[in-house]
């Protein structure tokens, strides 16, 4: 992608976001290009979901098509959630010592559990790898997996939306790991290096199959 055609999906993101929602005509008129170019980005963005659109009907006339950001678009801009989550957390500690931080991470693992169990339920050891790729992928984690010969599981996060919050409470990471073994039905996992804890370039987890599917 030229600079100059990402300059413009910048801007027509950025435009979204302080008006809220759009008409091709009224970001053509912004932009000083073509209605045809700013559909050419628009079919591009809403190709990557990062805006959505609705067709309002007028009292005379032809519906109008109303282009706004969609959930991942409103991620493009800057939130300080990690920063904010933190604060909150050693204010916690603080308050209610290092017990009551180690059973909100478990409370929040039981919850997660019960949300997504659901979505590895009979399915093969093999596929339940791919749900928890998937899954975390889709939460930002930038995952790459491998089978081995030998049947373990090479898995691994290039990136770690939470790093920021392990690196100040490990029990975020070790509630991780036991949320893996829980969905992956398999006490088999090892947590070879942490980005939060080891500053590698990623977490790297091997993983063995539960003993009935080996």
């Amino acid at each position: 992608m030229d600079k100059k055609t990402s300059s413009t999906r910048e801007q027509i993101l950025q435009l979204l976001k302080k008006h809220k929602s759009l008409t091709v005509a009224h970001l053509a008129s912004s932009l000083g290009i073509t209605e045809m170019a700013v559909r050419r980005h628009l079919s591009t963005l809403e190709r990557d979901q990062m805006v959505e659109t609705k067709i309002v009907r007028q009292a005379m006339g032809r519906p109008s098509t109303l282009y706004s950001l969609s959930k991942e678009g409103e991620e493009v801009f800057p939130r300080n959630y990690a920063a904010l989550t933190l604060g909150f957390l050693k204010d916690i500690e603080k308050l209610n010592g290092k017990q009551m931080i180690d059973d909100l991470f478990e409370l929040r693992r039981q919850r997660m559990k019960e949300e997504l169990e659901v979505r590895f339920k009979g399915k093969s050891f093999d596929e339940r790898i791919q749900e928890l790729a998937n899954l975390q992928t889709k939460n930002g984690y930038m995952v790459e997996w491998e089978k081995t010969d030998d049947g373990i599981i090479h898995f691994k996060e290039y990136n770690c939306p939470i790093s920021q919050i392990a690196e100040e409470f490990p029990v975020a990471c070790a509630c991780e790991q036991s949320l893996f073994q829980d969905l992956l039905e398999t006490e088999e996992i090892e947590c070879e290096t942490c980005m939060a804890i080891n500053e590698t370039p990623h977490c790297y987890y091997k993983i063995k199959p539960p003993v009935n599917e080996e």
